[in-house]
């Protein structure tokens, strides 16, 4: 209603050129038809529609499309010369702006006759107009539905179901109701319409099951530049061997995140950067982050952000935070945070002003939307994206002790369909010293392949060989890891 009163103000000042950017083309024709029927008795004007396909037709009668004005010149020199007042949609006319004919002859219809009340309503899905015309119009900008207004369309939706269904009812789970309403933010009504038709037709009912293929299907609409990836499938916390003090960190403010009743007074959380060596399971961490608050996951991929023409860069992430944004709730993974905001040799300023956009929202954010970035080199990382305030906390991912290298050995010889019993678990763990999760996993690949090679099943002294012939990182780079380990001391909280 609020809308309808704002775009009724709008016509009613007589703005020559009243803008509108939707994707929600047939329902503003709706509201603009209901509005000019229900002003009959109080300034009533008649409400024509043009498309290139059709001409021009009138909407409050029934008449049938003039398709001799089907032509851009065609309809606007009509426009100028009818001596009655109307109001003139034009539907997707923004290819057409760029020609001097049709902005002098638009112009032309602004400044005519004072007596004429003729308005030009655009409507596409974006207008850019010259800026000659911008002096004479106006902007209207259509929010998207709230939640009572989901909320009434996905009940619409059951109905035409029940009515389908010889009056059968619905069956909805009274959580999953509530969340579909609250994953359907951001949409327009068309595609939350058509969401809530697909989870409801598929099974006559709205459960849990449903809400995975709705955030998926919502991604799909929203993600247009291709810099965000949608992690379908986030890994169980069980899945990640150590990082207890992660875990407990995690579960203490999982009841914030999602605003359970019992937690509503409480901040939510905004989000962690965890540093560390190289396959010790930070990526893991961040995705089964996901699976705890159960949430979708987003990853964000900062190389893909960069581009050689000025501003596109920013651009690219604005909309891409934006998209997380309407996501919420939702994790946002940042993977090697550090290769997109690090210097970047004579990209500097663009380095500069993506971070500036990234620190700014981080800052300023009202979603829910938790930041999980991780980062192999700390010493690249600017000092106001790691100092106090910017994250939660500063979580430490250090190389696995005893008991945890044999919990990554039982995960992924299990994982593999190896029984975990039938190998030397605590002496395989002592011999991995140093070795990272990822290293032990793909000392197990390596010793599969070779006693598949061999024709054999696989055995403890397998995995023992490749353990010998594998040199870890901690070995490698030994002086790196010193100095990431020193660096952190002090500085951060240790994840296991």
């Amino acid at each position: 209603m609020d809308q309808r009163h704002d775009l009724e103000l709008i016509l009613r000042s007589r703005t020559p050129i009243v803008v509108i950017e939707t994707q929600d083309e047939a329902r503003i024709l709706d509201l603009l038809q209901a509005m000019t029927l229900g002003s009959r008795d109080d300034g009533y004007l008649p409400l024509f529609r043009w498309t290139v396909t059709d001409g021009l037709q009138r909407l409050d009668i029934e008449l049938a499309p003039q398709t001799l004005n089907s032509e851009p010149s065609d309809v606007l020199k009509h426009i100028r010369a009818v001596d009655k007042p109307g109001v003139y949609i034009l539907l997707d006319f923004h290819p057409f702006l760029d020609d001097p004919v049709h902005v002098r002859l638009i112009k032309d219809i602004c400044i005519g006759g004072p007596g004429i009340r003729r308005q030009l309503v655009l409507i596409s899905h974006k207008i850019k107009l010259p800026s000659e015309l911008e002096s004479y119009s106006a902007r209207v900008n259509l929010s998207l539905p709230n939640e009572t207004e989901r909320q009434r369309i996905i009940e619409r939706v059951a109905d035409e179901w029940s009515g389908e269904n010889q009056g059968s009812r619905v069956q909805a789970d009274a959580r999953a109701y509530r969340l579909l309403i609250e994953n359907l933010a951001g949409l327009t009504y068309k595609d939350t319409e058509r969401l809530a038709r697909n989870a409801i037709y598929q099974d006559g009912a709205i459960t849990r099951s449903d809400l995975p293929g709705v955030m998926q299907a919502k991604y799909e609409l929203l993600n247009r530049g291709g810099a965000l990836a949608f992690e379908y499938d986030t890994a169980k916390f069980s899945e990640v061997g150590g990082l207890e003090r992660l875990k407990t960190w995690l579960a203490q403010r999982k009841a914030a995140f999602r605003r359970d009743p019992e937690a509503v007074h409480l901040d939510a959380p905004k989000g962690i950067l965890l540093l560390g060596i190289q396959g010790c399971g930070k990526s893991l961490a961040a995705k089964a982050t996901a699976g705890v608050f159960g949430v979708p996951l987003l990853r964000l991929d900062f190389g893909s952000l960069y581009d050689k023409y000025h501003g596109e860069t920013e651009r690219k992430l604005r909309e891409s935070l934006n998209t997380a944004d309407v996501m919420s709730p939702c994790v946002l993974w940042i993977d090697e945070i550090e290769k997109g905001i690090a210097g970047r040799g004579g990209e500097t300023g663009t380095t500069q002003r993506v971070l500036g956009t990234f620190l700014t929202w981080l800052a300023e954010k009202q979603t829910r939307v938790f930041v999980v970035a991780t980062a192999n080199d700390i010493t690249t990382l600017p000092p106001e994206l790691v100092r106090k305030g910017r994250f939660d906390e500063i979580f430490f991912v250090d190389l696995p002790d005893d008991d945890v290298r044999a919990k990554i050995f039982r995960i992924h010889l299990d994982s593999r369909g190896q029984a975990p019993a039938s190998f030397d678990v605590p002496a395989l763990a002592k011999a991995t010293q140093g070795f990272s999760g990822a290293e032990i996993e793909q000392a197990i690949v390596s010793a599969l392949y070779a006693a598949h090679a061999k024709g054999e099943e696989l055995k403890t002294q397998h995995i023992a060989h490749e353990i010998r012939n594998t040199k870890p990182l901690s070995v490698v780079m030994a002086e790196r890891v010193s100095a990431m380990r020193l660096w952190a001391d002090g500085r951060t909280v240790s994840a296991g």
